[in-house]
């Protein structure tokens, strides 16, 4: 493509249509600058065409700006886009005789923005048209007092988005998710749609529909008024008695029941020597009557479609009240206009004479008959849903912006849903009150699934209302909360979608910074703001629960994102931006499946004082516990009872003093329970002598019972092995207290977040003479830290997975991924 000449950055002539009546003008700029940054990045040997079309009563030319060329030119089918969301387009309309002329476009906005202005004593229509993140299509038209002269259908192109794939599926799977979601009812622009045989309409459909085959429904209601379908009934009448013909079995009964009526007459019928005739009976004859099931039906659907319209009307009242505007007075007149048809036709003579529908109908008259046909297929079609294929239907879809913020949330639940099972069932609210469909703005708009293994919640929340906080209320768009074993708390993450990007044209300051399209630096600093402000107050200070804040943006270019400064920054701050698009998730999905993965230490390391970090400190700082074993059922007494446990000094090594705790350590056969059950905090520390040797006594104010027994499993204590207070309370078994390195204790976390029975093996069968782990065992996988070779080995029968020790200690999630592959195989 040619370069743009320095001029383009002034309005020009667009378009230019001359008819007998009027000329048209539409003058802007003939490419958006954002546009033009997008394409840059994209592959250029196609280019997107527009749709432009002109309608009208006595069309001389019609001229179309050429990007390629430059320069006005006749109106062709390949035309490449020069009109654009958030573009302003100046409309001028210059009639050729005295007749005032009026502009009609079905959004009021618009209408109200094109007025009949006087310039040197002549009438012409000025005004801007502007569509704010609205793409698609839009009509409008040009009218005299008596008839619309010209009608112009323009293109309106995205900016930020690929028209024909990113924005046509980000729509897709939008209506796929929750189905009418993409609709609104009136905007600047329409996409064509079709008719669908499922789903539940909303009003706005109705209003569509009924407004393009009202007209039809009335003409079949016509056909039906000239050549209504009719029966022959049977009336029953009275009669003098020599009127009377050949009667039928009602008017034999009817005769039957009233001998009174029959006196003698010389030539009658006879009865028992009597002649006998009677005075009077019922006379049967046929009558044609319009009154039946096929018209009842019909006259059904006229005050159905007359409930409809009433309720449309009162809803775009109602709505219009909400948003402080008064409805729009041409669009309650077409609705009441329609109302007062279909009441006139319900109130003329022919359908007074018809009933009430009281039962099914299944008749040939309403698939074959002409008018019947029409109406019945009218009134189902009227009754259906639109999906978003086709031209038949103009169907305004909510703004861009709005509409990203949707597809976010909802794929970031698919994206979820592929890996972890769904626990809700009610996962998404909709309004569907209004005119049209919408998610619903408060915390039951959320899903919920769980980890198929670690068995954790992670919640996703759309906008979540996070109040009471120190400062203001914040409301950001989507929350992911990823619950952890071993934690009271979530770990929150807010995804923030921005229908916004910045195309880095080469020379601009965002260029030099960064080198490549990305999120705005505004947008970043609103992800610094819900990260700071969402906090909880922990027994004085306040704490962050908010431990990530990133920016989800329209680029699909997610190669060349991974260099950009604000990708790099989540790593080292949890801040950032990721490209989120239909055909680019790969960088979000990776992202948010490393967040489920990794441990709790792993993600406190990440962020800057977050919710937890004191917390954090005592863990790695943990209180360290001494436990000693007791061999005699005489010392197990003597400690129990009097709240203390002592052993020979001789005996004590370095580092000893650190112990807050002691626990016993009962060997078997000393108590009922094998193993470690009691444990005490130190208040005192005493030396004794008992025959000859020092003994160290450690006094308790009282004995706590864990939660459960620490089994010894093979191993035992010699003297007393030293470990944490956290490590005691989670443990199972007795190698578990063994956990000397941050490396055997991250490990050992991470099997816990799988399974609650961890096999441990030691170098040595005594703790406090061991050295080192051998390796740990969960169901059939094995895994062995080797320090000498600076790796981490997984092993299942004929399987065999290596990590370093580099990568493993920057990143253990990954070491956690292939232990979930092995556990599934």
């Amino acid at each position: 493509m040619a370069s743009l000449p320095s001029g383009f950055r002034e309005d020009i002539e667009l378009i230019f249509i001359e008819t007998e009546d009027l000329s048209l003008v539409i003058k802007g700029k003939p490419f958006h600058e954002r546009y033009e940054g997008l394409r840059q990045y994209r592959s250029m040997d196609y280019h997107d065409s527009m749709d432009f079309s002109v309608h009208g009563k006595g069309v001389q030319s019609i001229q179309v700006y050429d990007i390629n060329q430059q320069q006005m030119m006749d109106n062709s089918e390949d035309l490449r886009p020069i009109f654009f969301e958030n573009g302003i387009y100046q409309l001028m309309v210059i009639p050729k005789g005295e007749t005032e002329l009026t502009f009609y476009h079905e959004h009021p906005l618009l209408r109200k923005a094109v007025s009949n202005v006087k310039i040197a004593s002549r009438p012409m229509l000025m005004g801007n048209l502007q569509f704010q993140n609205e793409v698609g299509f839009s009509t409008f038209e040009i009218r005299s007092e008596r008839e619309t002269l010209l009608e112009v259908t323009l293109e309106i192109f995205p900016t930020k988005l690929d028209y024909k794939s990113d924005y046509r599926k980000l729509l897709e799977e939008v209506n796929d998710e929750i189905y009418n979601l993409a609709y609104h009812f009136i905007r600047k622009t329409y996409l064509g749609a079709s008719i669908k045989l499922d789903g539940a309409p909303s009003m706005v459909e109705f209003y569509r529909l009924i407004s393009t085959h009202f007209e039809q429904f009335l003409k079949a209601v016509n056909r039906i008024e000239q050549q209504p379908h009719h029966l022959l009934q049977n009336e029953y009448v009275r009669a003098r008695g020599d009127q009377l013909r050949r009667i039928d079995s009602i008017g034999r009964a009817y005769l039957r029941k009233r001998p009174t009526l029959f006196v003698e007459v010389e030539n009658g019928i006879a009865v028992q020597n009597r002649t006998l005739m009677p005075r009077e009976g019922l006379q049967m004859k046929k009558v044609l009557t319009h009154d039946t099931l096929e018209n009842r039906l019909i006259k059904y659907m006229m005050s159905r479609l007359i409930d409809k319209l009433e309720n449309l009307s009162e809803r775009i009242s109602k709505q219009r009240k909400w948003l402080n505007e008064n409805p729009d007075s041409e669009l309650i007149n077409k609705v009441q206009k329609m109302i007062k048809l279909l009441d006139e036709k319900q109130r003329s003579n022919f359908w007074k004479q018809v009933g009430r529908l009281e039962r099914s109908v299944y008749s040939l008259v309403l698939q074959m008959a002409a008018g019947y046909r029409d109406a019945y297929q009218i009134y189902l079609t009227v009754s259906k849903g639109l999906t978003l294929q086709g031209k038949f239907y103009q169907m305004s879809v909510k703004d861009v912006a709005t509409l990203y913020e949707y597809w976010t949330y909802l794929k970031l639940g698919q994206i979820l849903n592929k890996k972890y099972k769904l626990l809700s069932q009610d996962i998404v609210k909709v309004n569907r009150e209004g005119l049209f469909v919408n998610l619903e703005s408060n915390r039951t708009a959320k899903r919920v699934f769980q980890h198929p293994v670690t068995k954790e919640k992670i919640t996703l929340t759309y906008q979540k209302y996070e109040g009471n906080l120190p400062t203001l209320p914040q409301k950001p768009d989507t929350m992911l909360s990823i619950e952890k074993k071993g934690k009271d708390y979530c770990y929150h993450y807010i995804f923030d979608a921005k229908y916004r990007i910045e195309y880095a044209q080469r020379g601009s300051y965002y260029w030099s910074r960064y080198g490549s399209p990305g999120p705005m630096e505004d947008d970043i600093n609103t992800m610094h703001r819900y990260r700071d402000s969402i906090v909880v107050e922990n027994d004085g200070p306040y704490e962050r629960t908010a431990f990530g804040a990133y920016v989800l943006f329209p680029w699909g270019g997610e190669e060349i994102y991974q260099n950009h400064h604000f990708y790099k920054s989540i790593d080292k701050v949890n801040i950032g931006a990721l490209p989120f698009l239909p055909n680019a998730t790969t960088l979000v999905e990776q992202f948010v499946e490393r967040l489920i993965d990794s441990s709790p230490e792993e993600l406190q390391k990440e962020g800057i004082l977050p919710k937890g970090s004191k917390e954090q400190w005592f863990s790695d700082f943990d209180e360290k516990v001494l436990v000693g074993l007791v061999a005699s059922k005489e010392d197990y007494f003597n400690f129990i009872r009097e709240g203390y446990y002592q052993m020979p000094v001789s005996v004590l090594k370095k580092n000893w003093q650190e112990a807050k705790y002691v626990a016993l350590y009962v060997k078997n056969g000393v108590a009922k329970e094998h193993g470690v059950s009691e444990y005490g905090k130190i208040t005192d520390i005493t030396i004794v002598a008992i025959n000859h040797e020092e003994q160290v006594r450690f006094h308790v104010d009282y004995w706590d019972k864990l939660s459960e027994v620490i089994r010894p499993v093979h191993y035992g204590i010699a003297n007393y092995a030293m470990t944490s207070i956290h490590l005691m309370k989670e443990a199972k078994e007795l190698p578990e207290l063994f956990l000397k390195s941050r490396n055997e204790l991250i490990i050992w976390r991470m099997l816990r977040r799988v399974s609650n029975r961890i096999k441990v093996s030691l170098n040595e069968r005594n703790l406090d003479e061991a050295a080192y782990v051998n390796s740990y065992s969960i169901k059939n996988i094995e895994i062995e830290l080797n320090k000498k070779k600076r790796e981490v080995r997984l092993k299942k029968k004929n399987q065999d997975k290596v990590v370093t020790i580099d990568v493993f200690e920057n990143q253990p999630s990954k070491l956690f991924k292939i232990l979930l592959e092995l556990m599934k195989d």
